[in-house]
């Protein structure tokens, strides 16, 4: 199958793409492509990198130009020297081979998971940003990461498990004070195309709770709190397979919350649960936490409640004191993280 940005592209941009690909993979220090301006250059490589994120070891490019010539010198700039690039080569495929080998035999939606959750649970996002957080180096081979990087971890998994993924970008939006672009992943499930945003999850989830926010949502559920893709992607058109409504941890009712309520306090465990009883407005927010605050108390306990409210999704800690705060609105990390294409 045919890379997906570069099944996209024109003739003339796929030749480009393929020779930049060829010298990558070789490590040339210098190699031959087709002429284009610097700036359609660098849109090529840049979606080639979403492509394969196996090449995680190109910062960027410059080229020599002669005024005459049909094609341009095109001069890699690398992250480690060649030697160097070998051995994070050869770790890299070793730690995507262990990895995929732990999900093999699962169905497609828990290999999904089985991703997701490995990214939740192993990876910190990485506030200094440094450049290999960019790249699938950061999240798996040190741990830390940024959405960047993130989503093409995701997607080295998912190719190396049979999973047909993509890396998404949206646009930044300085006007709502998004100065950067944000990545993430839409994946292929059943037939189905779904967004995955495990750097969003990854923000919310706190004391050792997995969150599933962003896990398997339609175009009009993800464009809630994500700004317009840079580049055209598949329709998601539905929303059956979201985590919580998979879960049967989506409720319409206050009864279903309070049921499982009282089954969380039994088991001394968070409820973490999507609303789908309506729009989430203040006060049907009120109401349900006036509920879980009375099942609590029930129990000699007290509710304390964060709130995802673009996705309208609740955590409910039940706790011995009365907290502070009993209501926190969580912001869904941004992934502030994106730096300008090079070239």
């Amino acid at each position: 199958m045919e890379p997906y940005y570069y099944s996209r592209m024109g003739k003339g941009e796929q030749s480009v793409y393929r020779a930049i690909l060829t010298g990558l993979e070789e490590l040339r220090p210098s190699f031959p492509v087709p002429r284009m301006e610097m700036e359609e250059l660098g849109n090529i490589l840049f979606r080639l990198r979403l492509d394969h994120p196996e090449i995680f070891f190109v910062t960027g490019f410059s080229c020599r130009v002669h005024p005459a010539a049909s094609s341009v010198e095109f001069l890699p700039q690398y992250l480690f020297d060649k030697g160097k690039i070998r051995e994070h080569q050869k770790a890299m495929a070793a730690r995507i081979a262990k990895l995929a080998r732990s999900a093999q035999g699962k169905s497609s939606w828990e290999k999904e998971q089985y991703i997701h959750d490995f990214i939740c649970q192993n990876v910190r996002y990485d506030k200094l940003k440094k450049p290999y957080s960019h790249e699938i180096l950061g999240p798996l081979g040190q741990g830390v990461g940024v959405c960047e990087g993130i989503a093409k971890a995701v997607k080295v998994l998912c190719d190396a498990l049979g999973l047909w993924c993509i890396v998404a970008i949206s646009e930044n939006n300085p006007a709502k004070g998004i100065r950067y672009r944000h990545a993430w992943n839409i994946v292929k499930i059943d037939g189905q195309y779904y967004h995955l945003d495990a750097t969003f999850d990854n923000s919310l989830g706190r004391d050792g709770v997995v969150r599933y926010d962003y896990f398997n949502l339609d175009d009009k559920k993800l464009f809630r709190d994500h700004e317009p893709l840079l580049f055209p992607a598949p329709s998601c058109t539905q929303g059956d397979r979201f985590y919580y409504r998979e879960k049967k941890l989506s409720f319409t009712k206050p009864e279903e919350v309070e049921k499982r309520a009282f089954q969380a306090i039994r088991k001394k465990k968070p409820l973490v649960f999507h609303w789908r009883g309506g729009y989430l407005t203040r006060e049907a927010l009120r109401e349900l936490v006036s509920l879980l605050e009375r099942s609590a108390q029930e129990k000699g306990l007290h509710a304390q409640v964060r709130v995802n409210w673009p996705q309208a999704v609740l955590q409910t800690a039940f706790v011995p004191e009365l907290p502070g705060q009993a209501l926190t609105p969580q912001q869904a990390n941004e992934g502030e993280d994106l730096p300008p294409q090079e070239g």
